[in-house]
């Protein structure tokens, strides 16, 4: 049996130094000042001079010093003089005072969706756009103003989404300073439409043409497939939902639906294979699968993002022309040298860091990995499908933990699954945004045949982002990314050798025993008897009604997003719901309505007479109109039975007889309040009620008593210490998230509840909280608690 050759990872290097001062230069001049570019410049440059006199008979070194030089002299005058123009602009000063301001510029980037950080925010549809532009000319407070720098723009989605990169318009708005250390100059606010906009280039108007024509062949698939399809291929998330989108982050898989090197490797990548197939020479398969990357890149959109990853393939692509191999590290560092220089901004830009890590470690560890494993006896495929998510999460995790103050335990694992499915959707949805203008029925085909593909990276994405302990927090900023580094290195400087090898192994086994079921198999959830369980949906409400029937469910509220509300129900094995009752329209309360559908009968949604704010209630009537299920309102008096439970109205006893618009409390006080007959006794749920709203009852309710009490409000301090008192309940239930920043819940509030003699269960402590039926009183069941007595 022969052995198998050493795979060749040897890669030059001389170009390192040179790409590395010429970053570190752009990085210091944006974060300390222009000048300590043109010193760190300086200071390169020189150094390399003295190598270039020590090292005149070692080409190498010579080489390398030589490129350093010249990179130094480029930091020190073109990258430094770049940002010395943007931080001596005068707009800055002009933005710190807030003045009006009418600008003449030319669109940078195609506009981007600004949506809200909560769920239902998301789903209510973006309400501005951002977009980066070039200042033309600039009158600030009725003055001109010398400017020529960058600036980004907050304007209305309906007026300005539109725009193209290239179009020149006049917009008027209001001046802010700029955030971050980069090129931008001023933020620009603008209410009103875009000013005498010129013409798009043509190839730009080509462009929006076949993306507009990719979303409308993607009509023809469920919703969810259809928005991430022009994601894998253009980059573009603005039909995703926003529930894939947050499962693609959590899973680690966000980089799919980002244009990248991937995205472009993939579509060059086919045309080298199909040029090799007709046996066409390396420098003819580069020009073609050079004029695809032109393409592509025109079709996308010229974002930073693209043009980097477009350079870094266009080198590459270089590199093949001219027949050089181990030349991807020159290559990638050619690439760097190039964009800092061309835009020194990239040198802040964490996008810009995680294609070089990320490429870096492809380079150098991947095939050093795979090689390992194939000496082993692993095969080549299943070595470098391992080694290379591997080798990715390793050099990436630091840049990831500083940014996102977190790390994706299960983004190894995700990459791995989606890996063999990203490749085929990527190339027929390209092929059906090329084909369908011409041919309608040749796009739709070839859309249906990437609809599997797209199915599987939801699933995938979906079942990682589900997994217990899938994120854990990690410290956020520069030093969460250093400390990152420093623990990665040590455990693979640990792993090399052999006994610690062994030890790790061992102690991640132990955890896998010990960790695992306490966390997943332990709990015996649900409880038996459960009759309410308050879900944990971080900051909001849902709460879960039993049946006598199994698997039928009331629920009431649906929390601020749709995983943790889904997860709540699937564990609690509800899959039949008779009524969705929404207290209010608040986000945390509505956000995790569409969710509930999923895989699960619906009878009906249930809401008060408050339709605040508009933009919650289109929301929630398009969703009962999408899954053809009734909407009704419910009004004080009414009695709604099942088997085994009945819902008596009790509130809201005032609404606003005209709309109370963003008024919060207002809203709050408008929310439904309920008297549940259940199996471990009666259960008030009071949404979010305030003050006022609990006075009411007071005074129009004869009998307010509940065994059980959803404490209003997420137990802010608003809450009538009288109102409680007539509720005298024995277990309190307070649905608030972990660190949220209202202050929730209330000690005075906390305190008061302790006194009546009650129970209190915090879903940031305590997880879903089950109510359960027991002959001495409820009894109360934590979810990941030690199995025991139910607590009374």
């Amino acid at each position: 049996m022969s052995a198998i050759p050493p795979i060749d990872t040897r890669q030059d290097l001389r170009l390192v130094p040179a790409a590395l001062a010429c970053w570190l230069a752009a990085l210091a001049g944006l974060l300390l000042g222009w000048w300590t570019a043109f010193a760190a410049g300086l200071a390169s440059a020189a150094l390399a001079g003295i190598v270039c006199w020590r090292a005149r008979d070692r080409p190498r070194v010579l080489g390398a010093a030589a490129a350093l030089l010249v990179l130094g002299l480029v930091a020190a005058g073109p990258i430094a003089w770049r940002i010395r123009d943007a931080q001596e602009d005068p707009l800055p000063a002009e933005a710190a005072q807030g003045l009006p301001a009418v600008l003449r510029v030319v669109v940078a980037e195609r506009p981007k969706p600004v949506r809200g950080a909560g769920y239902a925010d998301r789903q209510a549809g973006a309400r501005s756009v951002v977009l980066t532009a070039d200042v033309r000319t600039a009158s600030v407070d009725g003055r001109p103003v010398p400017s020529s720098g960058r600036i980004l723009v907050l304007a209305p989605v309906e007026q300005w989404a539109s725009l193209l990169p290239g179009q020149e318009v006049t917009a008027p708005g209001l001046l802010m300073p700029p955030r971050g250390s980069d090129l931008t100059v001023a933020v620009l606010s603008v209410r009103g439409p875009p000013g005498e906009p010129g013409p798009a280039p043509w190839w730009q108007r080509t462009a929006a043409g076949l993306r507009a024509g990719l979303h409308d062949l993607c009509r023809a698939l469920p919703d969810e497939p259809a928005g991430l399809l022009p994601g894998l291929v253009l980059g573009d998330t603005s039909g995703l939902s926003p529930r894939v989108e947050q499962e693609f982050v959590t899973a680690g898989l966000a980089h799919l639906t980002a244009v990248s090197g991937g995205n472009l490797a993939v579509a060059c990548g086919a045309v080298l294979l199909l040029l090799r197939l007709l046996r066409l020479g390396p420098r003819l398969s580069a020009v073609a699968a050079g004029t695809c990357l032109a393409g592509f890149l025109v079709l996308v959109g010229p974002e930073p993002s693209v043009l980097r990853a477009g350079v870094m393939a266009a080198v590459a692509l270089l590199a093949l022309a001219l027949g050089r191999r181990g030349s991807a590290l020159p290559a990638l560092a050619f690439a760097v040298c190039v964009l800092v220089v061309a835009d020194p901004a990239m040198a802040t830009d964490f996008g810009f860091a995680l294609s070089v890590f990320a490429t870096a470690g492809l380079v150098l560890l991947a095939p050093r990995w795979a090689g390992g494993l194939v000496r082993r006896g692993v095969p080549p495929g299943v070595a470098e499908g391992l080694a290379i998510p591997l080798a990715a999460f390793l050099v990436t995790a630091p840049v990831l933990a500083g940014m996102a103050g977190s790390v994706s335990l299960v983004s190894v694992l995700t990459n791995v699954l989606a890996a063999p499915v990203v490749a085929p959707a990527t190339v027929l949805g390209v092929l059906a945004t090329v084909t369908g203008p011409w041919w309608p029925g040749g796009g739709r085909f070839l859309v249906h045949l990437a609809d599997p593909e797209a199915w599987w990276l939801i699933t995938v994405a979906r079942h990682g982002a589900r997994a217990p302990g899938a994120v854990i927090a990690w410290p956020g900023g520069w030093w969460g990314g250093l400390l990152a580094a420093a623990v990665l290195g040590l455990l693979v400087l640990a792993a090399r050798v052999r006994r610690v090898r062994v030890l790790m192994a061992v102690l991640a086994a132990c955890a896998l025993l010990v960790l695992v079921p306490v966390r997943v198999l332990a709990p015996a959830w649900p409880p038996r008897n459960w009759a309410v369980v308050e879900c944990d949906v971080g900051q909001g409400d849902a709460v879960v009604l039993a049946t006598a029937e199994p698997g039928r469910a009331v629920v009431v509220d649906t929390g601020p997003e749709p995983g943790p509300v889904d997860e709540c129900l699937h564990r609690l094995a509800v899959d039949r719901i008779p009524l969705l009752v929404l207290s209010h329209l608040h986000a945390d309360h509505i956000g995790g309505l569409a969710s509930v559908f999923d895989g699960r009968a619906v009878g009906g949604i249930a809401v008060g007479p408050g339709r605040a704010p508009e933009w919650a209630w289109r929301q929630v009537a398009a969703e009962a109109a999408r899954q053809a299920v009734p909407l009704v309102e419910l009004t004080p008096g009414e009695r709604l039975a099942w088997p085994g439970l009945s819902l008596d109205v009790l509130g809201p006893r005032y609404v606003p007889a005209r709309p109370v618009g963003q008024d919060g409390t207002a809203i709050n006080n408008s929310s439904v309040v309920l008297r549940a007959e259940t199996a471990a006794g009666r259960v008030m749920l009071t949404g979010d009620v305030e003050l006022a709203a609990q006075a009411d009852l007071l005074a129009d309710v004869g009998d307010l008593k509940a065994e059980v009490l959803k404490v209003p409000h997420h137990g802010s301090r608003y809450s009538l210490p009288s109102f409680l008192a007539a509720v005298a309940p024995r277990v309190a239930l307070v649905s608030v998230g972990a660190g949220n920043t209202y202050g929730h819940p209330s000690k005075s509030t906390m305190d008061t509840l302790t006194a009546l003699g009650a129970l209190v269960t915090r879903t940031d402590a305590d997880g879903d909280t089950a109510v359960v039926a027991d002959t001495a009183g409820p009894a109360v069941a934590r979810r990941g608690e030690p199995r025991g007595p139910p607590r009374r």
